[in-house]
């Protein structure tokens, strides 16, 4: 009788949750409308989901939670406040860290390593975690910019060109340290200059498993490497191993329906680019002021920056390309898998309207800063 009431409950939690969850909600609805339109087998649909991706962020994200669940993230929470006690200063050390963090280890990476840390502040001291976590996602979308493996769309990018990594890096560098100076210049807005209360900074981290934390620690980079090397398969199931052997609630309790909201993603978002009148408004877009920079950049607010590299690489010039997509990252969420990534992460009431505060006019702003400068290094 307990384990079906059990059971009865687990699966009504789920329900209410689903119910809850208005981006899969929208996902799913916009997938009926479409195929509702355009019908076509289950296998071509599957083969539109980009597998390798979603095995990636389900790896990182077991890896993240496992790296949370150690207790060693509250530990390093309280350092951090402990050396930055203004909250300002701790908003401009948290972009900093995570716009370099994200140009290194790439962005989707960076946001499962800072934004746990940033919750875990939380629990030590009064503090407006959803604007640390939109200037967090921000800052990983600035900060990638510069890399040549700092995004995906950088990574194809580059690799679609033939120039070399220095070349690339030398080519993004005054895009990304113009978008880290403009986010920075937005920090003093958004963050007062007020001290931190410290409260519970001096109580003591009881529940700390060092074991889990050397696990997912050596577990970041082994993943890394052998998604690099192409054993992506290998490298999730091994983390799934390793996790269900040591810590199985790292795998239970992570964030599965994002999973299904990107799954749904990658089909409506490639739906959509096919259509006619999309390839229609693409040609319309490149003859805007700003060219390909500013087809990327509104492109990339209807189909995210990805899809957008994707449906423009054919025909545009690789620069002002990542340039305008890089910018496109900013303004809706939908701009940048990094930005749902974030606000997923976050679990933070009022966060969805909270980024867009932030992020719609960090969007002009570097869409006129992207537009100018490049319009000045090409003449």
């Amino acid at each position: 009788m307990f384990a079906i009431n059990h059971l009865t409950s687990t699966i009504t939690a789920f329900f209410r949750r689903l119910l809850n969850d208005h981006m899969l909600l929208a996902m799913s609805g916009l997938w009926i409308v479409l195929w509702w339109f355009r019908p076509e087998p289950l296998a071509e649909m599957v083969d539109r989901v980009h597998w390798t991706t979603l095995a990636v962020l389900a790896g990182l994200m077991i890896l993240s939670r496992a790296l949370e669940l150690s207790g060693y993230l509250t530990l390093w929470g309280r350092h951090l406040l402990a050396q930055l006690k203004g909250e300002r200063r701790l908003a401009v050390g948290l972009v900093l860290f995570s716009g370099l963090l994200s140009a290194i280890v790439t962005n989707d990476v960076a946001l499962f390593i800072v934004v746990p840390l940033t919750l875990s502040l939380a629990k030590m001291t009064a503090l407006p975690i959803a604007r640390l976590i939109v200037f967090e996602a921000l800052a990983v979308n600035a900060g990638s910019s510069l890399s040549p493996i700092g995004n995906p769309q950088n990574l194809y990018l580059w690799q679609r060109s033939g120039v070399g990594f220095g070349e690339f890096l030398l080519a993004m560098l005054p895009l990304g340290l113009g978008l880290m100076t403009l986010l920075l210049l937005l920090v003093p807005v958004a963050f007062p200059k007020a001290s931190i209360r410290l409260d519970n900074l001096e109580t003591e981290v009881n529940d700390r498993r060092q074991t889990l934390l050397w696990v997912a620690l050596m577990g970041y980079p082994l993943f890394l490497i052998a998604v690099e090397i192409g054993w992506v398969v290998q490298a999730l199931a091994g983390v799934l191993l390793v996790m269900l052997m040591v810590a199985r609630r790292a795998v239970f309790s992570i964030d599965w329906l994002l999973l299904i909201v990107f799954i749904l993603m990658f089909i409506n978002l490639s739906l959509i680019g096919e259509q006619d009148p999309i390839q229609h408004v693409i040609n319309i877009m490149r003859q805007w002021p700003g060219g390909d920079v500013s087809a990327g950049v509104v492109l990339s607010q209807l189909v995210s920056n990805v899809p957008a590299t994707l449906l423009l690489a054919e025909q545009s010039e690789w620069q002002p390309l990542a340039w305008g997509v890089s910018v496109g990252g900013f303004g809706l969420a939908i701009g940048s898998m990094a930005n749902l990534i974030a606000l997923r992460l976050a679990h933070q009431p009022g966060i969805w309207k909270e980024f867009h505060r932030w992020s719609l006019p960090m969007l002009l702003l570097a869409w006129l800063f992207a537009a100018i400068w490049l319009s000045v290094l090409t003449r």
